[in-house]
């Protein structure tokens, strides 16, 4: 009987599982040295606020993993042997398969910074950082300031998680304006002002320099690069995430940032595979990053490497782009390509529009010369995947979206009044936009 190994028991690795085992009787081994069964990683901030119990973020009961004969190892894979088909773990045990899936997702990025190794410095990205987080910031008492040094979605996500326990918070981030590496400018200028309205210290233009000990040895400072020195009892990194890929070395696995993998998403060696973040495609599809470090994109890179092990050849073919976030209160989604200004394509126009409490915007892109619509981002309203999914694969225009946002409303009962304001500005910029 084949016997599929399979490096990471997260959304990627845990969904190809489940379709071999749905197409085939091959054993299926899953290890991980994080937990010993799958869990919502979206939803770790939900645990530390109290929403949420651990239980309620494994999806499967205990008996899911017996019932479909999946076999769960709990261990740290520290090398690769390709040419042996084996496994080596830290602790001494090894492991023999047929064919290998890698699916060993992300760690946290970080650039070298003195201080990273003092006990009250973390990032937000597994489990065991949602326990030490508990650890060093149970309460104010324990921790009155935490700083969190950069931007994007693990950062404002431990921002919200701090202030739900009291704990004050300075945020560090190096752009003008929250996330204009990927918002445009008036969506990312509307969030900072709506994390500041949370009680949150927001930095803009400052950059950390070092992480400063007492004579402990735990964090009582943080120093940026102005001379600045913050006091505070944690500090969070959240400047990105990476492929966590360093066990591959001296494997003969080819990698860049991540594990190289080419369309049906085998790597360099035949018979192992890579999956999820730690994914690199050799030839990026279309404008998507070579390296999806996304939720969905993980699970249809399962679903499409299920299928071809289990005989039937299938590329991984991603349909357009969409992503889902939320900013405190303010929930985002995605469809399509909204590029930021730095990204902006020379044909890329914007319409943007903002209601007057500062709480709800979209922005429209849409093709300079012919009109056609390429993608929308919208805050604070909610849309329906299906509707931007059908006109973007029918090359509607961008005026013909505007006169139809009413279709794709998710909740028309709240936001019914909104949509002729939005048309009435987009017409208004029609006039001095040639379409």
């Amino acid at each position: 009987m084949e016997h599929i190994v399979i490096i990471g028991n997260g959304i990627a690795g845990v969904t190809a599982a489940r379709h071999i085992r749905k197409l085939s009787d091959k054993k299926i081994s899953i290890i991980s040295s994080e937990a010993t069964h799958f869990f919502s990683r979206t939803a770790l901030m939900y645990v530390y606020m109290g929403h949420m119990r651990w239980t309620d973020i494994e999806p499967y009961e205990p008996h899911f993993w017996e019932k479909n004969r999946l076999e769960l190892l709990h261990g740290y894979v520290e090398r690769v042997a390709p040419e042996k088909k084996a496994l080596y773990f830290s602790d001494g045990r090894s492991i023999t398969y047929d064919k290998l899936i890698l699916a060993t997702g992300s760690k946290t990025n970080t650039f070298g910074w003195k201080g990273l190794e003092l006990p009250q410095v973390l990032g937000l990205v597994n489990k065991q950082d949602l326990e030490k987080l508990e650890r060093v910031a149970p309460n104010k008492q324990v921790c009155p300031r935490a700083v969190i040094v950069g931007g994007g979605l693990i950062g404002v996500e431990l921002a919200e998680m701090l202030r739900t326990r009291g704990i004050a918070v300075t945020f560090l981030v190096r752009e003008d304006a929250f996330w204009t590496g990927v918002l445009p400018k008036g969506e990312a200028q509307m969030i900072s002002r709506h994390i500041a309205s949370h009680g949150v210290d927001l930095r803009h233009g400052t950059n950390m320099d070092a992480i400063l000990p007492d004579e402990q040895g735990n964090v009582r400072a943080v120093l940026t690069t102005d001379g600045e020195e913050i006091p505070c009892s944690m500090v969070g990194i959240t400047t990105g995430v990476k492929p966590n890929i360093e066990f591959l070395q001296g494997s003969g696995i080819a990698t860049d940032r991540g594990i190289l993998v080419d369309r049906t998403l085998e790597t360099s060696v035949k018979g192992i595979f890579a999956i999820g973040d730690c994914a690199q495609q050799r030839e990026p599809i279309g404008n998507r990053p070579p390296v999806e470090a996304v939720w969905y994109t993980g699970r249809m890179m399962g679903e499409a490497l299920a299928r071809t092990l289990c005989g039937t050849p299938t590329e991984y073919r991603p349909s357009h782009w969409f992503n889902s976030a939320k900013f405190f209160d303010i929930e985002y989604q995605t469809y399509g390509w909204v590029f930021s200004e730095a990204r902006r394509k020379e044909y890329e126009v914007h319409f943007h529009w903002r209601h007057r409490d500062d709480d709800k915007c979209i922005t429209v892109a849409y093709h300079r010369d012919t009109g056609k619509f390429l993608g929308i981002n919208t805050f604070g309203i909610r849309m329906r995947h299906e509707v931007f999914e059908r006109w973007l694969n029918e090359d509607r225009a961008a005026g013909y979206v505007i006169q139809h946002l009413r279709e794709a409303n998710f909740d028309p009962e709240f936001y019914r009044g909104y949509e002729t304001e939005i048309v009435n500005a987009f017409n208004t910029q029609q006039k001095q936009t040639v379409l």
